[in-house]
């Protein structure tokens, strides 16, 4: 494998991030918030209709809150952590939703003191608490989308319910003094078949017509979550055709009195800004015969990598070492076995990789701090510096 870095990030960028890395001791992520500021104009300009709703998860960084906040970004939190750290930077409850459909009621009530009054849900014993800790909210429930099979990280039966279901939750939603005001859905992170998203609006669309028709009730919002990919190793189309295919489902099915539109983005916003920076602890050989290299990393599933997992997401990785190139298995510095990143994915890095040398890798700004272990085996949190 032969990565260039040009198809990752303009040459001047890389050498500024490549030469702060130099000076500091792995493992860590650094970050260029200019990708990510650039990232959320491309994305406004994309859909300049949207209201868009960072998901700090992805990164809750205070310089991506503080930069985001700037430019008028909305905020989609996860926990009572994350509200407390994303409103200390300033940011009002008007501009903030709790998206996560799993919930304490306690938790719900602390959102509503906060201010906050818009709450996902998926469940009659989430609408309820809701009804109870957060009165008059308003309400959107995400229904199940197809689509995981296409998705490099799908999100599987755990959030979101089927459409009937929906149904009678928003029809409880308004007899329990909530506001219904719309319907979520998700098609899985890093999602590289737009149709699905034709699929997902289809669906929501009947959901407007039956409640309007039958029950009277007007939803307001649709909430297409995120999605957008990343730049790995395996292509992907630009944002831009994205956008003019979603608009065109969005259109069909809507005319041009769309609803409110909100969009969700994490991964889609900041992996490309961050290059995580590691060094080879060792690389051996499993017997005097073996054919494949280990090569051991001073990161791995626990201090950032967790999105390797099942191989799912395949980062690009760069080395300053050149020469022929050979298959390897990439594994971490813990004591637990299940920390190999790639094994079955073929991975090819130059035979002259030896201990001490770094590998560069890129796309690497969302879910690789916030998934990092805090003492697993001992090792510290993945350090992170943004510039």
């Amino acid at each position: 494998m032969s990565i260039k870095i040009e198809d990752y990030y303009p040459r001047e960028t890389f050498q500024k991030m490549k030469a702060f890395a130099d000076e500091r001791e792995t493992p860590f992520v650094v970050i260029d918030t200019q990708i990510i500021s650039d990232s959320y104009d491309q994305l406004v300009s994309n859909f300049p209709f949207a209201k868009i709703y960072y998901a700090v998860k992805a990164n809750p960084a205070t310089e991506i809150t503080e930069l985001l906040r700037d430019k008028g970004s909305n905020f989609d939190i996860a926990s009572i952590y994350e509200l407390d750290k994303v409103m200390a930077t300033g940011v009002g409850p008007e501009r903030i939703s709790y998206g996560n459909t799993i919930k304490k009621s306690k938790d719900i009530r602390y959102f509503y003191e906060k201010g906050v009054r818009m709450f996902a849900t998926d469940s009659e014993a989430d609408l309820r608490n809701i009804a109870k800790a957060a009165p008059g909210s308003k309400v959107y429930v995400r229904i199940l989308t197809e689509g995981s099979n296409t998705a490099d990280w799908p999100l599987s039966r755990k959030f979101g319910c089927q459409t009937d279901m929906a149904l009678d939750l928003l029809i409880l939603a308004k007899q329990l003094g909530l506001d219904p005001y719309g319907i979520s859905f998700h098609v899985g992170s890093q999602q590289r078949d737009i149709d699905v998203w034709d699929a997902a609006i289809a669906k929501v669309k009947v959901i407007f017509e039956r409640l309007k028709e039958e029950d009277g009730i007007v939803l307001k919002m649709i909430n297409m979550g995120g999605g957008f990919p990343a730049n790995y190793i395996a292509k992907t189309n630009d944002l831009t055709t994205y956008a003019d295919e979603i608009i065109r489902f969005l259109k069909d099915d809507f005319g041009d009195e769309l609803p409110e539109i909100i969009l969700e983005p994490g991964r889609s916003l900041i992996a490309n800004a961050g290059v995580l920076v590691s060094e080879v602890v060792l690389v051996s050989r499993k017997s005097r015969t073996a054919v494949e290299r280990w090569v051991f990393t001073d990161v791995g599933k626990f201090s950032g990598l967790i999105e390797t997992m099942d191989e799912s997401i395949k980062f690009p990785i760069w080395t300053e070492k050149k020469g022929e190139m050979e298959e390897v298995v990439i594994a971490g510095p813990t004591c637990d076995s299940a920390d190999i990143m790639y094994e079955h994915y073929k991975y090819g890095l130059p035979l002259n990789l030896s201990s001490g040398d770094r590998l560069y890798w890129f796309s690497t700004g969302a879910y690789t701090t916030s998934y990092s272990a805090v003492e697993f085996n001992g090792f510290p949190p993945l350090k992170a510096y943004y510039l």
